[in-house]
Order: structure tokens, then C-alpha cells, then sequence
């Protein structure tokens, strides 16, 4: 098995739930989102066309921040998510470097001793604990709902259906099925590091 997601960009209106639910899910702190809605627009007024492209860790099946990771704190599950090991983790930032997505997020210090509102809330304090200053922190396709059975935050979330996350390596799930009859392409998928994310369009 390895885990996939497929998003369909007519489909996204921009509406950041996926953001907000990530953000909700994981608790992360300011500044860090392990999913964002990037905005582009083009043409000249009157005739203004904005397109929204999610990004995400792609999970990478030859992922460059694994192959610099010198201690092994950056891996891949056996559904293919590349996690961050934060009890091994070193804060040296290869992995944020080598990233081509720009989809990592160092924890500096101090970051969980502030939160929103410069004191921590019952909720921060709650979700802070799992993270670790001083390292670097991702996308984990919401690997602990996964375990559940539940599908990832962010696509659970999707009020149009825009994001579709199944198993690449069934050739009958609805993800292999959108890409094989929509064209689904990966982001840069030149660099060769075969993502298991794919966009429709």
C-alpha cells in the first residue's frame, strides 16, 4: 500500500477549510501550516481569472529530505508517509533545505511557549506537547486518523470534493482511477522524486 492523494484543482474555490482544519487537527503553532490554498491570478480587468493550488507534503517515494537526514529522524511508513522522528531529530535543517516543495517548518525556539495570544491556551497546551523546539515539523497525511480508519483533516474537511486520498497501489481505488482518467500529473515531476500527490485539472 501506499498512501496518495489526489487533488482536483476545478473543483477548489479557495475557501481555506483544508487550512483551517489541518491547522485544528494538528494543532500546529504560528506560522506553521502543513497545508495552504496558494493563490494565483492572471488577465487584466475586466477579464481576471484566480486559480487556487493546495499544497502539502508530498511524500515523496524518493524523497530527498530522507536521503540528507544524518541521523534517520526523517522515514517512511510502510503506506509510503515520510514522518519526522522528533526524539531523533537535531534541528540541523538538511531535510528543510532539500525539501523542492518548501513543505517543512523549523520550530525555532520559543514557538511553543507563546501560541496565538502570547499565553498558551488549554488547547495549545494540549496539542504543543507532541512537538519539539529545535526541530522540524510536516505533514503526516494525518497518519493518527489514518490508523482509525478516518480519512486525513484536510480532505475530510473539502466542502467541494476537490481532495481525494486513497491507495496508489490499487489500480481500482478512486485515486488511480482519477489519475489514469483525468490526466492527473505530479507537482515538478522532473526532479524525479515521484510524489504521492497528483493534481487534476
Amino acid at each position: 500500500m501506499r498512501y496518495g492523494m489526489v487533488i482536483d484543482l476545478k473543483r477548489c474555490i479557495g475557501c481555506q477549510a483544508c487550512t483551517i482544519a489541518c491547522k485544528a487537527e494538528n494543532g500546529t503553532p504560528p506560522g506553521v501550516f502543513f497545508t495552504r490554498v496558494l493563490e494565483h491570478e492572471e488577465g487584466e480587468y475586466p477579464r481576471i481569472a484566480k486559480t487556487f493550488v493546495p499544497v502539502l507534503c508530498n511524500h515523496c517515494k524518493d524523497a530527498p529530505c530522507e536521503k540528507v537526514c544524518p541521523t534517520q529522524a526523517t522515514h517512511r511508513s510502510a503506506g509510503g508517509i515520510v514522518l519526522v522522528d522528533y526524539d531523533k531529530c537535531i534541528g540541523c535543517r538538511y531535510c528543510y533545505v532539500a525539501c523542492p516543495y518548501n513543505n517543512r517548518f523549523f520550530l525555532g525556539n520559543g514557538i511553543l511557549r507563546k501560541g496565538y495570544y502570547g499565553v498558551l491556551t488549554p488547547f495549545e497546551k494540549l496539542k504543543y506537547a507532541k512537538y519539539t523546539e529545535g526541530t522540524v515539523a510536516k505533514c503526516t497525511f494525518c497518519q493518527h486518523r489514518l490508523e482509525q480508519g478516518r480519512q486525513p483533516a484536510c480532505v475530510e474537511t473539502c466542502v467541494t470534493g476537490a481532495r481525494v486520498f486513497g491507495d496508489l497501489d490499487d489500480p481500482s481505488s478512486e485515486v488511480r482511477e482519477l489519475i489514469r482518467t483525468r490526466r492527473g500529473y505530479q507537482p515538478m515531476a522532473e526532479l524525479g522524486t515521484d510524489p504521492s500527490v497528483y493534481y487534476i485539472d
